[in-house]
């Protein structure tokens, strides 16, 4: 897909700082990073988001788990722990339309995150 950034990171046509690399993922820092560490891994096919990802997805979302791992413990976060986060749609700040993991760490995290407080309306 020439007009996805991801895709476009994959083919070479715009830079990025590699993490790790394997057949089916890559993994690089995020330009904006939310942590002392973050950086993203994807697919290195297209898939819109995880909510498009299907049972035949199996081996690619494995792999991703692993070079998340890969990743953590190169880059010295791995004993401490890291957040995971896929997010979806709008509402969730999903900007980049190419399924991809965060990977967040190098500080203490807190709990719940990103939820902002929600102010329900009186029945």
């Amino acid at each position: 897909m020439d007009s996805c950034i991801f895709c476009r990171i994959l083919a070479g046509d715009l830079p990025s700082r590699q993490v790790a690399s394997t057949e089916h993922t890559y993994a690089f820092f995020d330009l904006n990073p939310a942590a002392p560490v973050h950086f993203l891994v994807i697919p290195r096919s297209h898939i819109d988001n995880a909510a498009a990802v299907g049972a035949d997805h199996g081996e690619i979302l494995a792999e991703m788990f692993t070079t998340a791992r890969a990743g953590a413990e190169a880059l010295g976060i791995a004993s401490d722990g890291y957040r995971l986060v896929f997010n979806v749609g709008r509402h969730a700040l999903n900007s980049v339309g190419h399924l991809h993991m965060h990977v967040l760490g190098g500080q203490q995290m807190g709990w719940p995150p990103g939820v902002e407080p929600i102010r329900l309306a009186a029945r």
